[in-house]
C-alpha cells in the first residue's frame, strides 16, 4: 500500500459535516456530502442544456429542482459504488476510511440510505415532462454498471462520462421535448470533459490502483497523460462549439466559449501528474469550469 504523504483521504470530517451528530456523520460521508464537487459536476451538464435551449429564465425553478436531484442522486451513486467496491476500498489508502470500508456503516444500513436518497430523486423526477422522465430513467442502467467498469476496461472514465453527462439530455428534453443535434453535441462534449477531469482525478491513485488491479485512463496513458487530457478537453470544446452553432450559427456566439477554453488549457498546462494534491485541486477547479460553460450557454440561449 502506498505511503505517499500527498494522498488526500476520501472522507473529511470538517465544515458542516463536523457539525452533524456523530450518528449521522457516517451517512453524510457515505453520500460524499463532504465533497460537493461531485454533485456540482453532475449538475452542470443539465444546467447547460436548460440554458442553451433557452429555458433558464422561464424555468429557473427547474434548475433548482435539478440541483436538489443532483445532490441526492450523486449521493445515491456514491453509496451504490461503495457497496460494490467495499472490499477494494479497504486496499486503497485514499478510500480505506470510507464508512463501509471502515465498518462505520453496515451493509444493510447503506442499502436503506440508498433507498432514501433515491426517493428524493423520484420527487425531482416528477417535476419533469414525460419525455425527460423516461430518458432520466434510462440512465439507471449506466449507473448500475459503472462500478464494474474499472475491473474490465482501461477506460472507466468513458463510462463515467456517459453517466455524469446524462443530465444534458434530460435538461434539454425538459425544455424542448424532442431530440436535436445541439443536444447531442452538448452531450458528447460533456462526456469528453468528464473523461478529462476524471483522468486527472485518477492520478491520485496510480500506485494503489496498479497494485490492486483497478484500471483507469490515467494508468493507460502513462507518461502521455497530459497530452491525453488535452485531447479530451479540445474535443469537448469543439463539440460544445458545434452545439452552440446549431443554436445560433454566428461566429460571435462561439466567443462565449473562450473563458472555459482558457481555463481548461490552464488545467493541462500547469498539471503536475506526480502530485496528488495538485491533481485534486485541478479536478476540483472544474466546478468553476462548469460555471463558465453555464454562462456561455446562458448568453447564447437568451440571444438565440
Amino acid at each position: 500500500m502506498s505511503s505517499n504523504p500527498e494522498i488526500v483521504p476520501d472522507t473529511e470530517h470538517k465544515g458542516l459535516i463536523g457539525l452533524l451528530p456523530a450518528s449521522a456523520r457516517p451517512y453524510a460521508l457515505l453520500a460524499r456530502f463532504d465533497r460537493p464537487i461531485g454533485w456540482w459536476l453532475l449538475f452542470w451538464p443539465c444546467a447547460w442544456a436548460i440554458a442553451l435551449s433557452g429555458g433558464a429564465m422561464e424555468r429557473w425553478d427547474l434548475i433548482l429542482w435539478i440541483l436538489l436531484g443532483s445532490i441526492a442522486m450523486r449521493g445515491a451513486g456514491c453509496v451504490y459504488n461503495d457497496i460494490v467496491d467495499r472490499d477494494l476500498d479497504k486496499k486503497v489508502e485514499r478510500t480505506q476510511s470510507r464508512p463501509l470500508a471502515s465498518g462505520a456503516v453496515s451493509l444493510k444500513a447503506a442499502w436503506i440510505w440508498l433507498l432514501i436518497l433515491c426517493l428524493v430523486g423520484l420527487v425531482v423526477l416528477l417535476q419533469l415532462n414525460l419525455t425527460a422522465q423516461l430518458v432520466a430513467l434510462g440512465s439507471l442502467v449506466l449507473v448500475a454498471a459503472y462500478p464494474f467498469m474499472k475491473r474490465i476496461t482501461w477506460w472507466p472514465q468513458t463510462w463515467l462520462g456517459m453517466v455524469f453527462s446524462w443530465g444534458a439530455l434530460v435538461g434539454w428534453l425538459a425544455i424542448e421535448p424532442q431530440f436535436g443535434w445541439a443536444m447531442i453535441a452538448l452531450y458528447v462534449g460533456s462526456i469528453f470533459w468528464v473523461i478529462g477531469y476524471d483522468t486527472i482525478y485518477a492520478l491520485q491513485d496510480l500506485e494503489d490502483d496498479a497494485m490492486v488491479g483497478i484500471r483507469s485512463s490515467a494508468l493507460r496513458l502513462g507518461e502521455n497523460v497530459r497530452f491525453g487530457v488535452l485531447v479530451f478537453y479540445v474535443t469537448a470544446v469543439v463539440s460544445w462549439a458545434t452545439a452552440i452553432w446549431f443554436v445560433r450559427p454566428d461566429i460571435i456566439a462561439l466567443a462565449a466559449l473562450v473563458p472555459i477554453a482558457l481555463h481548461l488549457f490552464w488545467q493541462v498546462s500547469t498539471l503536475t501528474a506526480t502530485d496528488g494534491e495538485d491533481a485534486l485541486n485541478k479536478f476540483r477547479s472544474n466546478r468553476f469550469a462548469g460555471l463558465l460553460m453555464f454562462l456561455a450557454c446562458l448568453v447564447v440561449g437568451l440571444a438565440g
